[in-house]
Order: C-alpha cells, then sequence, then structure tokens
C-alpha cells in the first residue's frame, strides 16, 4: 500500500531481498498503514542511501524498517542518517549462501586491486555496472 504520504519506509539492498522484506510490506498493507518500498543498496548506491535516510524526517516518515543481505550494513548506516528509529531485518551476511560467496570474491578482489591498477579499473567498472542496474523499487 504505497500512498503519496507514506509513514514507514521500507528499504532493501537489492532486489533479490524483496523476498524477504514483502512480508513487511505484506503486514503494514493488512493493518493499512501508507509505507513506501525502495531499494537503496548501501554499497551499490550510497548517494541514494544519503539522500534517502536524510530526506526521510522532511517527508514524513516515522520510522525505516532496513533489510539487506550480503555484509547487512545497510541498517546501521541508514541509523547513522537520521534520527528516525531504523529496525533492521537480518537477510544474510558475508559467510551465507551464493551473496556471501559473491561478497567473499569482491572483498578479495579489492584486496589485490590495492597492488593491481587494472584490476582496480575491472573492478570500479564492474561496481559501476552494478550502480547502474539497481532499480528504484521492488517491483
Amino acid at each position: 500500500m504505497a500512498e503519496d504520504r507514506p509513514l514507514i519506509g521500507i528499504i532493501m539492498g537489492s532486489r533479490s531481498d524483496w523476498e524477504t522484506m514483502r512480508h513487511a510490506a505484506e503486514t503494514l498493507a493488512a493493518l493499512n498503514v501508507a509505507h513506501e518500498c525502495r531499494i537503496v543498496s548501501a554499497h551499490r548506491t550510497p548517494d541514494r542511501l544519503y539522500a534517502y535516510a536524510k530526506g526521510a524526517v522532511e517527508r514524513g516518515l516515522l520510522a525505516i524498517i532496513a533489510g539487506a543481505g550480503g555484509a547487512a550494513h545497510l541498517p546501521g548506516m541508514t541509523a547513522s542518517m537520521t534520527r528516525l528509529p531504523v529496525l533492521g531485518v537480518p537477510v544474510g551476511t558475508l559467510a551465507i549462501g551464493k551473496a556471501g560467496a559473491i561478497n567473499a570474491a569482491l572483498l578479495a578482489a579489492a584486496i589485490a586491486a590495492t597492488a593491481d591498477p587494472a584490476l582496480a579499473a575491472r573492478l570500479d567498472a564492474w561496481r559501476a555496472k552494478q550502480t547502474a542496474g539497481v532499480d528504484e523499487a521492488p517491483e
């Protein structure tokens, strides 16, 4: 139930987190609580995260529910940028499943890139492509 003036923001790190986070949206909809759902990655779209968190109070949000897999930094980073309550929903960590394996590889590549300019350029290009591919909303 997304409305013109949502009271609750639901944010997630990627479309894959929607499988978990949709339950928050469904529950709020069942309670007739106006809310919005957005993809806001702490790592791939930090500018979007900053704008979302910094503008949340002004837009009338009363709380934010944040869930993300991978390293799960989204709730803490969001909370550091707003005075609103931020409720964190763990979706995964670095060491669980496919997302964990990919994140581990990215971290290892970042470490190796400190001594390899060509690898650093490839990693920068990969990250830019990931950022460009992030949707604004989960649906």
